[in-house]
């Protein structure tokens, strides 16, 4: 079983981060995930210059939290499994701060005072990636390190094209597919779950509003009720899909023991849908 951590503290979160960081690479740089998510906080909580605090309600600092802390510990299982290519510190550290920023599309600008973030749901990837450049160009990151953290943010994207994106190299690769799992899988596995779908909801219903593309995936759903309805299709019909296939079934590094130790992420992800379930069928849910 992982420890117990709270995504709703980012202190706790980072000093897990911070943990599995010094376990699997003894001499790294000690200030390197303290940075980083002093980085992250400022930027969702508007110490960004020409930038708004986060005022998404789904895609929060608590979703990038979640994300982050699944992700370190699938590379951690991924190092201890002893696999090939062998994930270097660089790359390692370049992930945690493309996780940390991957959501960074939802901030409003200064001056931006219509609707919530949500607004740029369907651009939010593109826009994170920009980000991302911008501000880690002044952090003195240099192009190819910039380059590798945007291809990662970009596998978060719904309907990306992982094989036109244009990674550097197969480590890069193998990094961004366990961003884009854990993005998926550090938010259905949390606890509270099934009760942010309606909210979840709400971003997709601002985001059509405001959708000049006509995106279908923010117009897929009638209702909350109806979004909840679909949900345990959403994870049967596209995620276990895209993890197993689009990701290489990377989400196995999670179990512990490797590798035939219970996921504990798909058992709660698992435990979710089941009771989602049980309130659909108990009418709990309109």
């Amino acid at each position: 079983m992982y420890p117990v951590v709270v995504t709703k503290d980012p202190v706790a979160v980072e000093r897990e981060v911070n943990l599995v960081y010094r376990v699997m690479f003894p001499g790294g740089d000690p200030g390197f995930v303290p940075q980083a998510f002093a980085w992250a906080r400022s930027c969702f909580t508007g110490g960004e210059a020409g930038y708004q605090p986060i005022d998404a309600k789904y895609h929060d600092f608590e979703h990038t939290m979640q994300g982050a802390l699944c992700m370190a510990r699938l590379l951690q299982g991924r190092q201890a499994a002893g696999v090939a290519p062998v994930l270097s510190q660089r790359v390692f550290e370049l992930g945690i701060l493309a996780i940390l920023l991957h959501d960074t599309g939802y901030l409003k600008r200064t001056g931006d005072n219509t609707g919530t973030g949500a607004k740029y749901t369907v651009i939010h990837v593109t826009r994170s990636a920009e980000f991302a450049a911008e501000f880690l160009t002044r952090q003195g990151f240099s192009p190819g390190e910039i380059r590798s953290v945007q291809n990662m943010i970009h596998c978060t994207g719904v309907d990306a094209v992982l094989e036109k994106l244009p990674f550097q190299d197969e480590m890069e690769r193998i990094v961004g597919f366990a961003l884009g799992t854990a993005d998926l899988m550090g938010q259905m596995a949390a606890e509270d779950y099934i009760e942010k779908l309606p909210v979840l909801f709400a971003e997709f219903a601002e985001a059509a509003q405001y959708d000049m593309t006509r995106s279908k995936s923010v117009s897929l759903f009638a209702s909350a009720a109806d979004l909840m309805q679909k949900t345990p299709g959403f994870w049967e019909k596209y995620v276990i899909p895209k993890l197993g296939r689009d990701f290489g079934a990377i989400y196995e590094f999670l179990r512990r023991p490797y590798p035939d130790g219970p996921n504990e992420y798909v058992d709660r992800i698992n435990a979710n849908i089941d009771r989602l379930r049980r309130q659909l069928a108990g009418g709990s849910i309109g």
